[in-house]
Formats: structure tokens, sequence, C-alpha cells
């Protein structure tokens, strides 16, 4: 893995009305890794991924992708990055290959027809490639969807949430293609609510809850951050499932005990 440091961000917030969504996240992400994002719904996933992308604008502290600042130098973060929405965005009434021919086009990429060729044959389409996006799986879409987002090779990619709805043969097609682009050097950055999709993926985890970043570090790490049990002097490490409860229900106890200590 690359010591090159592909997205930083300190202090990062970020408010809707009078909500905190984002209340200072710190991230650090190296080249060439796959991290995932874990967090519940409403943890602010999704926001931290739109600002990255230059989507939205942070209220307070800084990211950097691609060593490009997201508020001061927009253009430069998005020749850099690709992103992949919780929906896949293909047009169903054209062919597979149509998509990435049309997606290649409007990118002014040189030989469109050869790229859309290379990306089915990369991504196990080929043989779908001439028929409508409509009549694919769910997870046929997602990787047609994955594959129009890597047109023009960018070096980073926010997948977010990007299994939503599907079924389990579809969720391992994805992760066999998440896999292939972290193989061929690319940053993955995962936004998840399957805590097996982490455990298959990422090289490292970082969990967001109420807006902050509370623990992070590999698989490894975050199990020994709980005691392991033992049954019949067999040793039962923790599952991330458990790392995770267990953290955010610490955080929430914490905050609990803090207001009842001040009553303003």
């Amino acid at each position: 893995m690359s010591a090159t440091v592909a997205i930083r961000t300190s202090g990062i917030e970020k408010s809707f009305k009078a909500v905190p969504v984002l209340r200072g996240v710190d991230l650090e992400i190296q080249a060439g890794s796959i991290v995932a994002l874990l967090g519940s719904n409403g943890a602010g996933k999704t926001t931290l991924i739109r600002i990255l992308s230059t989507l939205l604008k942070p209220d307070g502290g800084t990211a950097t992708v691609n060593g490009a600042d997201v508020t001061t130098q927009p253009g430069d973060v998005r020749e850099s990055i690709s992103l992949t929405g919780q929906f896949a965005a293909v047009d169903e009434v054209l062919t597979g290959r149509e998509n990435l021919v049309l997606v290649a086009r409007l990118r002014h990429v040189p030989d469109p027809g050869r790229i859309a060729d290379d990306l089915l044959a990369r991504f196990a389409l080929t043989e779908a490639g001439g028929r409508r996006a409509g009549t694919y799986s769910g997870g046929m879409r997602r990787r047609l969807d994955i594959a129009m987002s890597l047109i023009g090779d960018p070096p980073i990619v926010f997948l977010d949430e990007p299994t939503t709805g599907l079924d389990p043969e579809g969720r391992i097609e994805v992760w066999q293609t998440v896999k292939q682009l972290a193989g061929r050097g690319t940053t993955v950055l995962l936004t998840t609510q399957y805590l097996d999709e982490a455990e298959q993926l990422a090289d490292r985890i970082a969990i967001l809850h109420e807006g902050r970043i509370i623990q992070q570090g590999t698989l490894a790490e975050l199990k020994r951050l709980l005691p392991a049990a033992t049954v019949e002097y067999v040793e039962k490490q923790p599952t991330l499932e458990e790392v995770f409860l267990a953290l955010t229900s610490r955080v929430d106890a914490a905050g609990a005990a803090t207001d009842r200590k001040d009553p303003s």
C-alpha cells in the first residue's frame, strides 16, 4: 500500500438549518486502500461523501482529495474522483455498451467504443453488452454503474452504499468488483450499513456516530477493543457488529451522563 495520503479531512462540520450532522470529522485515507465508513442511518455518511465530492460545502474544517482542497479547488477534485450513489444511474433504455459509449463521449475520452468494450470485459458484461440495461439484474446494473464511473481512470472512487437493495448474489458481484478496483491501485471510500460488507472488503474501517469518527483501524485492531470470550477453552473473537454496537453505546452513555450533570 502506498504511503501517499489520498483523502484527508480535519474538523469537518456540516449542519442543515439548526441540525448538526457532522461535528468535526477527522479522517485520513492512504492511496490504494479500501476504507469502509460505517454508521447508522442519519450518521452523516452520505453528507461526508457529498462534501468530499464537492457537491456540498462544509460549514467548517478542511478536506483535501488527491492533494486538492474541496472548497478552493473543486475542479481539480472532480478530475480525480468518481462517485457512485446509492442507486444505479444507468439509462435502462440504452444497452449496456451504449451507456458506456455515451459517458465516454460526454467525457471526451478517445475511442469510446474501445473503452466500452474493455470495461464490459473487465466487469464480465461482454455477453450482456448488447442488451437493454433495463433487462439486467440488480447486480449487473450496479456493475455497469460502477464501470461507467470508471471511464477516464479516476484514482479515487466514492461508493455510497453500493449494495443497497441487492440480493446476496448481487452483493457478492459488487464485492468482487470493488476488490478488482483496489487490485489496480484505486483508492476506494465505501459507505455501508452492512457490517459483513466492511469485513469482506475494507483494509481499514472508520465508525461514524453522531457526526464524529469515534474509532478507526483495521478489523483486527477494532476486534481487540473488546475482550475475547472463551467457551470450553476455545477463544471467540468479537465480530465487527459487536465492536460497532459496543462503541456507539459507550458514546451514547457518555453523552447521557454529561447531560445529567449539566442541567442547562
